[in-house]
């Protein structure tokens, strides 16, 4: 048996230590979602908490985890009778990534419950984890429809399984913790909202906090049964702190003084709906708890703001999570909190009703994880550009970059980087035909969620059963099968699969054109305020997004194809300008990065947005090589289509000619705008539409 590393020799971490811990005191807060960069203690924290919880006593024989002093009525596996049982340590159970909704739910046997009229029920990780904790790694990176559904059932405490008129129902009633990095992407901010708690961690920059880290780990790897003896004695005061708030909770008395201040300060914060006010409420009451207090403080009510209310804060998705603790100091005090709200920085949280888990080595800091190897290592510069910031020169600025010998960014025709202009609702641009993909919001797409097309045979196990198919099948072979009564004798070969149709998500890849060109006639703060609307548009639709810009004599990947569009935002706001149009460059480059990402990801159609004026200034020949790059694209069917930025009483139709080239379309910014008058859906143009 594997040995997790202690929950109090974690160094530092307050924030996410007391968020699980009164999570484990009152689950029904929601659970908790933990941000931050790789390698700062989220997995080994989460592990770790399941070594903290009392044990629980189940039902002997029962595969939902049922209470024998209060087994559920509606357990699949009921009735049970009350008392007797035995008791078993608390699970956590993992949802990876790639998990099934049947994985998730559990699987109804079709076959069974259509021939036999049985309940043949295999239960999911969502009973696994009755009365526990399921965790969920890269919580961001799961399908949409999958965190719906955990989610859901962490709030109602149930489970429901449908499957053609049969349904199960058991409870499901645990701790939910979601782990993610943001550098991934982001989860929708009504996904968000959903998890009760959120706990931004980081890795200290402080030497001595990375030695005492650095130092636990090797101890740990060395002898972890030793290492673990070694902190047995905080575990067990953790543990015994846990059930003793337990037992306190129901006595927590939340005054009308603190629900006020729970008001007026979601009111402050423009929170919508009510679940936040919930939430800080249950917050609030379980710090008490934790604290041994029967009576909810306003430092209570600071904390529980803190950890409740900075994911609320999210107005789309590129705004950063986050708290002004001195307005909410000033909301506290106005509405009848403590002249001088407790602000300790060495408390969990800076501040409030929570207090360390342990008094030992293990308490203080924001150091980083203990449990990994990682180190941060992005190498990542600022993106900042090697704008001079000179100022603005006259004409297109094509012949200041004449005599470039080197790459984009360095020639004196460079222009500082420019604010994006308003965002606004885009058209949907969309890849043509039918595809299979991961489930989204873009493109037609064979999926598991739709609306019904047809039936086929299975290919596996039966999933989504098309009874009338299935009844069709079965049909012609009653009499020679000896059937006698009213029922149907089914065989598996009559069993048929619904084919559904759906919405898929689909590699977005920007193809912006830096150059001079755009610069001088000042339209690059509208060409990014279109990128951006696109960008949004990508992130609603649960896009991964890619960005290569071409200028001066070269082109540059400026994000590699990801699900972070918040990172795609931040690079195209840096984004400098000037120097020649090397379209041949950009067109190349990104064919290239199509190429690699097909072998990584071949189920994911790409759609390539190149925003350009259409013109073609750089390297020998620009227009023919041009020309020829674009071909690929067409020879190949991708699906493009070109935002034409140009501008004036005098337009040469470059980018049209271009979009032609790529075998797309093409779309002026005006256009490109949802209230526009040229039609609400543009559907890009693809070679094999134009063959056909």
């Amino acid at each position: 048996m594997s040995t997790h590393f202690p929950f109090t020799a974690v160094v530092g971490q307050r924030d996410l230590q007391l968020a699980l811990l009164i999570n484990a005191v009152a689950p029904n807060i929601g659970g908790v979602l933990v941000r931050g960069e790789k390698g700062t203690a989220k997995s080994t924290a989460v592990r770790a908490l399941s070594a903290l919880l009392p044990e629980v006593a189940v039902v002997s024989g029962c595969r939902f985890s049922c209470d024998p002093s209060a087994p559920d009525p509606a357990c699949p596996d009921g009735p049970h009778e009350s008392g007797g049982g035995a008791a078993r340590p608390a699970r956590m159970v993992e949802l990876p990534v790639g998990a099934s909704e049947d994985r998730l739910v559990g699987a109804l046997d079709i076959e069974r419950a259509l021939a036999e009229g049985v309940k043949a029920f295999e239960p999911g990780l969502l009973a696994q984890a009755h009365r526990g904790i399921l965790y969920v790694d890269e919580v961001n990176l799961l399908h949409d429809h999958l965190v719906d559904l955990l989610l859901d059932a962490a709030a109602m405490g149930a489970s429901y399984v449908e499957r053609e008129g049969v349904s199960v129902r058991h409870a499901a009633r645990f701790l939910l913790v979601g782990t993610m990095n943001p550098e991934e992407g982001e989860l929708r901010p009504q996904l968000l909202d959903r998890f009760g708690l959120t706990v931004e961690v980081a890795a200290s920059r402080e030497p001595d906090r990375r030695v005492e880290v650095v130092r636990r780990r090797l101890a740990y790897d060395d002898d972890p049964a030793g290492f673990a003896a070694r902190w047995a004695d905080e575990e067990a005061s953790v543990r015994a702190r846990i059930v003793a708030a337990r037992r306190l909770l129901p006595s927590v008395r939340l005054g009308d003084g603190a629900l006020r201040q729970i008001a007026a300060t979601c009111a402050a914060f423009e929170v919508d709906g009510m679940r936040a006010d919930i939430v800080m409420a249950r917050t609030a009451t379980a710090l008490a708890a934790w604290a041994g207090r029967t009576d909810v403080l306003a430092e209570d009510v600071r904390q529980a703001a803190l950890l409740a209310l900075p994911h609320r804060r999210r107005r789309n998705p590129f705004d950063a999570p986050g708290l002004d603790e001195d307005r909410l100091d000033e909301t506290l005090r106005e509405s009848g909190g403590d002249d001088d709200p407790d602000t300790d920085p060495d408390g969990p949280g800076g501040g409030g009703g929570g207090q360390p888990p342990a008094e030992g080595p293990g308490g203080g800091g924001t150091g980083t994880s203990p449990g990994t190897g990682e180190t941060d290592g992005s190498g990542e510069a600022d993106g900042s550009g090697e704008a001079d910031g000179s100022g603005e020169a006259d004409g297109s600025g094509e012949s200041a970059e004449s005599g470039e010998s080197q790459r984009a960014g360095a020639g004196s025709g460079e222009r500082s980087p420019v604010g994006a202009a308003e965002p606004f609702r885009t058209k949907v641009l969309s890849v043509p035909g039918l595809g299979e993909g991961a489930a989204g919001r873009r493109s037609r797409a064979r999926t598991e969620h739709g609306r019904t097309t047809g039936a086929r045979r299975p290919g596996g196990a039966l999933t989504r059963l098309h009874l009338a198919a299935t009844v069709r099948a079965a049909a012609p072979h009653q009499r020679a099968r000896g059937r006698s009564g009213p029922g149907l004798v089914l065989r598996r070969d009559d069993l048929r699969q619904a084919t559904r149709e759906g919405r898929e998500s689909n590699l977005v890849l920007f193809v912006v054109d830096a150059s001079g060109s755009m610069a001088a006639r000042q339209r690059m703060g509208a060409v990014k305020g279109a990128v951006v609307s696109l960008l949004l548009d990508a992130y609603q639709r649960r896009d991964k997004v890619g960005l290569v810009t071409f200028r001066g004599s070269a082109a540059d990947v400026a994000l590699p194809p990801t699900s972070s569009v918040d990172a795609a935002a931040a690079r195209l706001e840096s984004l400098p300008t000037g120097g020649r149009t090397p379209l041949a460059a950009g067109l190349l480059k990104a064919h290239d990065v199509l190429r690699v990402e097909r072998l990584r990801d071949p189920s994911r159609r790409p759609l390539v947005v190149v925003v350009t004026d259409g013109r073609a200034t750089g390297g020998p020949e620009p227009v023919a090589l041009a020309s020829r790059a674009a071909g690929l694209f067409a020879a190949e069917g991708i699906a493009s289509v070109v935002v034409d930025c140009e501008s004036g009483p005098v337009r040469l139709g470059l980018a049209g000619r271009l979009a032609g080239e790529l075998g797309g379309s093409a779309v002026t910014l005006d256009e490109l705008r949802a209230d526009s008058i040229a039609g609400l859906v543009r559907d890009v143009q693809g070679t094999s539409r134009r063959a056909a």
